[in-house]
């Protein structure tokens, strides 16, 4: 399996079909810096459209492990305060252009898949159900906000953690064998889920959840992924 083609890659496919977008590298853990994704975009486009909340990170330690929390934290604040924060800075733009939250969760917050990944599955769980919540308190402005919750992708968040080249291959080969389907998705598959979700054919969606995993969720519990 091919890994996703590389950022620079991608941004040369959309500046050649949708002219050249605003780029911005920032930390989202940081308050300031997740301000400066808001104030950037409205100071250039002079409104928000769509929230897309896609940032995460993984890895794995057990409940016994000598220093669970030091992953716990930092996951929890990637991969759910992020979002709560980018959220709030973006609401009152959203409610403006009567626009959309699209929050990418994991169907890791649905089953477990590890039982060394506790600080991912419920980072992801608390995702899910900000949304429902937030969902609900929007609603009356007009506001859509909904979650998908992907399976196995191929994307560069396992390099991110560290494995080298063969571990990737070995662990998204093990990630396809454990989906009934065979397979990983590409990321594409969930982008298409994004633009429908954001567009005005999903106009009575608010609050749920999509699911794209290759039937992994219906296939049963157990340790799917192994921390080898």
């Amino acid at each position: 399996m091919e890994p996703a083609a590389p950022a620079s890659q991608q941004y040369k496919r959309f500046s050649k079909k949708c002219g050249k977008p605003l780029v911005l590298v920032a930390d989202v853990t940081k308050d300031e810096e997740a301000k400066r994704i808001v104030d950037e975009t409205v100071k250039v486009y002079s409104k928000i459209d769509v929230l897309v909340n896609n940032a995460g990170v993984g890895g794995f330690e057990g409940i016994q492990s000598k220093q669970p929390m030091v992953l716990f934290d930092k996951i929890m604040s990637t991969n759910l305060r992020s979002v709560v924060y980018l959220s709030h800075l973006a609401t009152p733009h959203l409610i403006k252009t009567k626009g959309n939250i699209v929050n990418i969760s994991s169907i890791a917050a649905i089953r477990i898949l590890s039982k060394e990944a506790f600080a991912y599955s419920t980072a992801k769980a608390g995702l899910d159900h900000f949304t429902r919540a937030v969902a609900l308190e929007l609603a009356s402005s007009g506001v859509r906000v909904n979650v998908i919750n992907p399976g196995p992708v191929l994307t560069d968040i396992v390099q991110n953690m560290g494995r080298t080249k063969e571990e990737q291959e070995v662990f998204f080969k093990q990630l396809g064998d454990s989906t009934p389907l065979k397979r990983v998705s590409v990321p594409e598959e969930i982008a298409d889920l994004v633009l429908f979700l954001a567009s005005e054919k999903s106009v009575a969606i608010t609050g749920s959840n999509f699911v794209s995993d290759n039937g992994m969720s219906s296939s049963g519990g157990g340790d799917s992924l192994k921390n080898e």
